[in-house]
C-alpha cells in the first residue's frame, strides 16, 4: 500500500536498509506505490490478507501462522495498513516477531486523513501510541516525518507535530488535511 510520500520517505531510508524484505499489506489496488521496485534483487516477501498482484503470500498478521517457517526480516514495510487491522496490538506484536535483531521497521500511520478502504478503517494513530504498540523497538526521531496529501510536501516529525507549518484555501486539500 502507502502513497507518494511514503514512497519518497523509503526512498530516502532504501540505502541504509537491509534484505530480506517483508512488505506488509502489499496488494496491488491500482493506486498503490510499488515498494518492492526499491529493493531489487534482495529476498523480498509481500503479504496481504487478499491474493492479487504484489502478494506473495496472503497472511493475517492478527491470527497465528506458522507459513513464514521461523524467517525474520532485516526491513519491514507497513505503510498504512495499521489502520485497517481490528487487533493492531496483535499485529504489532507479530511484526516485531518478525524483525530480524537489529532490523528496521519502516511504518507509515494515518495521523488524519479521510476514511478509506478494505477491510475497513478503525484507527489512527499518533507517535506516542505507535511506540506502545511497539514497546520492543527503538524508535529515532530523525528518521521520522509528518507529510500532507500533497506529493513532497512534508516536514520531520520531532516531537513538534502540530508545529508542522501545512495549510492550504483549496478545498480538496483541506479535506486530505482533515481540517
Amino acid at each position: 500500500m502507502g502513497d507518494v510520500n511514503q514512497l519518497l520517505f523509503v526512498t530516502s531510508l532504501s540505502g541504509s536498509l537491509q534484505g530480506p524484505v517483508l512488505e506488509v499489506g502489499s496488494r496491488d489496488y491500482g493506486n498503490t506505490q510499488d515498494f518492492r521496485a526499491l529493493f531489487k534483487g534482495a529476498d523480498y516477501v509481500g503479504i496481504d490478507m487478499q491474493a492479487g498482484k504484489g502478494v506473495d503470500l496472503v497472511l493475517d498478521l492478527t491470527d497465528d501462522f506458522e507459513s513464514l517457517e521461523g524467517r525474520r526480516f532485516g526491513t519491514i514495510i507497513c505503510m498504512s495498513v495499521l489502520e485497517h487491522c481490528r487487533d493492531p496490538f496483535r499485529m504489532a506484536r507479530n511484526i516485531e516477531a518478525l524483525l530480524a535483531e537489529g532490523g528496521n521497521l519502516v511504518i507509515g500511520a494515518p495521523f488524519v486523513w479521510e476514511l478509506h478502504g478494505f477491510p475497513d478503517d478503525y484507527w489512527r494513530f499518533t507517535p506516542s501510541g505507535i511506540r506502545v504498540l511497539f514497546p520492543g523497538l527503538d524508535f529515532f526521531f530523525f528518521f521520522c516525518a509528518a507529510f500532507t496529501g500533497r506529493k513532497g510536501d512534508g516536514a520531520p516529525l520531532d516531537g513538534n507535530l502540530f508545529c508542522i507549518k501545512v495549510s492550504s484555501k483549496n478545498p480538496e486539500t483541506r479535506r486530505l488535511l482533515g481540517i
